[in-house]
């Protein structure tokens, strides 16, 4: 294995998926002046960046083997979020905001466990042309 602190390799995966913002201990009109009109279910579609970091395999000169990786990515992330409405469907939210900020702690929990030869470094999680979230891990 090749050493190289600096290379990092991102793959990009996509889903739709469905949330709705709300605070069931507030009324409508205090869920409705803090959420706007996202207290109703609405949909994104999502573009998520997995950066991965590691040793370069001087034989294939890859970090990563990327079919393992988007394997991984598959299975504990894309198959369970997409065409999901999250909060509702994905225990793992159960008690919490379905925002960006908590579903990239979600995705790097279900990933990080499961890479081979690589660790993972960074996600970017795109809600939309103009929003996204970057998450380093905790």
């Amino acid at each position: 294995m090749t050493r190289n602190d600096n290379i990092y390799l991102t793959k990009v995966f996509t889903f739709a998926a469905a949330h709705q913002y709300g605070n069931a201990n507030w009324s409508d009109e205090k869920n409705l002046e803090v959420f706007g009109k996202d207290v109703r279910v609405h949909g994104h579609n999502y573009a998520l960046h997995v950066t991965v970091t590691g040793d370069v395999d001087p034989d294939t000169g890859f970090l990563v083997d990327l079919d393992h990786l988007k394997a991984v990515v598959k299975k504990h992330v894309v198959s369970v979020l997409d065409h999901s409405q999250f909060e509702k469907d994905i225990p793992w939210f159960k008690g919490k905001q379905p925002s960006t900020e908590n579903l990239v702690v979600f995705i790097w929990e279900s990933i990080s466990t499961h890479l081979e030869g690589c660790s993972l470094h960074h996600i970017r999680l795109v809600e939309t042309p103009t929003i996204y979230t970057d998450y380093y891990g905790g």
